[in-house]
């Protein structure tokens, strides 16, 4: 069994964290400058050193010194000596680098398939409707047999869709053009972001964020500081790598140490305006991913960010200072203070908004799976570099990792928009030459609808025209064209016909009101 990982400490109280407890979940919280950054790499620097591969997301772009040996001199060393803590052993952790765009690390992909209707609807941000139109699509492509892979598979297929609305809406229910455009509209946005680099293939393996090297778990590292630029995708994206976690990684109950820990930084973009259903989804993977071996830690500024629901899963919690400039400031330190099980002499409530940087009020969970008693203490610093690599540092980790060359290249499989584009094709070689299929060429001369038309009676010419304007003509498949005297024969018909019906009708009604009268 992996021994205890120290956290934090102040003078003769210690704050350990279990290993096999890891995987309850956890939660990081405090305003911005009080030292998140420092106690997540601190925390992820411990986890790979145990054997334990570690995902977390690069906001700020500061996280990659992880893969560097640290220094502590100058003002950080008169810090940590003043505090009573030990010094950090310089050592670097096994890194992978991993962005969505492919500039900063290897490119990370998935299917349009694999993310879902539910997921995508929240990254399009769709109200009811238009993720219930999603949901048709996604249903009609799986009917279908056709694959949806990349964003122009999709975008073929809400076409399709549109286009055939008639035809489906029986079996499927109601298809709204409206809603289709709102969701083609929806996905050029998410191309005009760079989206577009994200669906495709080949997908990510999930396996390849769980790696070790030479006893050390790998620490994945995602480039979000341009990713942050489209925060619904930046969450959506999360979201999904955790759901892959937990769908693909088989029960093993309560590990001795993690098979992964998952930092979710900046957490309350998950959660903002996010409808029922994906919350929902979101307490469900949460709950059900620990018997897995996951662990997941929240990231953010303020523990309201979080639902109750959720909240009530993370049992290991660090928090840094909160400021209690605002009503929902107060409201959260009160309920932050509230939540953590109280140590006596201790103020909570009040020591929340005293916390220096790097300070943090602690509570873990002890052998028995219960939160410890609140403590204020210091977290330690990282053996790792604090703060960004070099470009040729990035440049040699990307091309030394264990993924290198994997994921580079792009796959373009036959899938929907490939076969539906087929279907158009097939469909405007087997039309009639003269029924306007795009790509037809013009009738030559001659010609009527692509037949030959029949050769003109002898004698035919001037005489032979005015008979057929005033008698009428018939055409070359059998149709009959109407003379000038035949429609004025017909006219008049009619004209006599409804004079004499009149009559006869005003004649009738006539006597049947005089024969009353009388």
């Amino acid at each position: 069994m992996a021994e205890p990982i120290l956290i934090a400490k102040n003078g003769a109280t210690e704050c350990f964290l279990l290993p096999q407890l890891a995987n309850r979940h956890g939660l990081i919280t405090g305003a911005t400058g009080t030292g998140k950054t420092v106690t997540l790499q601190t925390m992820a620097e411990n986890f790979s050193r145990i054997g334990v591969p570690v995902f977390m997301a690069d906001v700020k772009g500061d996280l990659t010194g992880i893969s560097q040996a640290g220094t502590i001199a100058g003002k950080l060393a008169d810090i940590v000596k003043e505090r009573g803590l030990p010094m950090p052993r310089p050592a670097p952790c096994p890194v992978t680098l991993w962005d969505v765009f492919g500039e900063q690390g290897h490119p990370v992909r998935a299917t349009v398939s694999d993310m879902g209707p539910l997921l995508l609807a929240r990254m399009l941000n769709l109200n009811e409707t238009q993720a219930g139109v999603l949901n048709l699509v996604f249903k009609v492509a799986d009917d279908q047999g056709l694959l949806l892979l990349d964003l122009k598979d999709l975008r073929a297929m809400l076409q399709h869709v549109g286009d055939n609305a008639s035809t489906f809406t029986t079996e499927y229910g109601n298809i709204s053009a409206a809603s289709i455009g709102i969701i083609q509209r929806g996905l050029l946005q998410i191309e005009t972001q760079g989206g577009e680099k994200f669906f495709g293939e080949p997908m990510l393996n999930i396996q390849d964020f769980m790696q070790t090297v030479d006893g050390q778990g790998i620490v994945n590292v995602l480039a979000a500081d341009k990713l942050m630029n489209s925060p619904r995708l930046y969450a959506t994206f999360l979201l999904w790598m955790l759901s892959e976690l937990f769908e693909q990684l088989p029960e093993i109950g309560d590990p001795e140490q993690p098979k992964l820990v998952f930092f979710f930084d900046e957490a309350h973009l998950l959660f903002t305006d996010a409808p029922k259903a994906l919350i929902e989804r979101i307490e469900l993977v949460v709950r059900l991913v620990r018997s897995k071996g996951v662990g997941v830690y929240f990231v953010t500024q303020n523990p309201l960010d979080i639902p109750d629901t959720v909240l009530a899963q993370l049992g290991n919690r660090v928090q840094h200072a909160l400021r209690a400039y605002t009503p929902r400031d107060q409201k959260a330190v009160k309920a932050t203070a509230e939540t953590m099980r109280q140590k006596p002499g201790l103020d909570i409530e009040q020591a929340i908004t005293e916390l220096a940087v790097g300070e943090a009020l602690v509570s873990l969970l002890d052998a028995k799976g219960r939160p410890s008693v609140t403590e204020r203490v210091f977290v330690l610093p990282p053996g790792s570099q604090l703060g960004p690599i070099t470009p040729a540092q990035r440049a040699a980790l990307i091309q030394g990792s264990v993924v290198a060359g994997a994921y580079e290249k792009t796959i373009d499989r036959d899938s929907a928009y490939e076969k539906l584009k087929g279907r158009v094709a097939s469909a405007q070689a087997r039309a009639p030459a003269g029924n306007g299929g795009g790509g037809s060429e013009p009738a030559p001369a001659g010609t009527v609808g692509g037949t030959a038309a029949a050769p003109a009676p002898a004698g035919a010419g001037v005489l032979g025209g005015l008979s057929d304007i005033l008698f009428g003509s018939t055409g070359p498949r059998g149709g009959k064209h109407e003379g000038l005297a035949e429609s004025m024969a017909r006219s008049a018909v009619r004209t006599i016909g409804s004079s004499v019906g009149r009559e006869i009708i005003r004649g009738v009604l006539g006597g049947i009101m005089g024969s009353r009268k009388r």
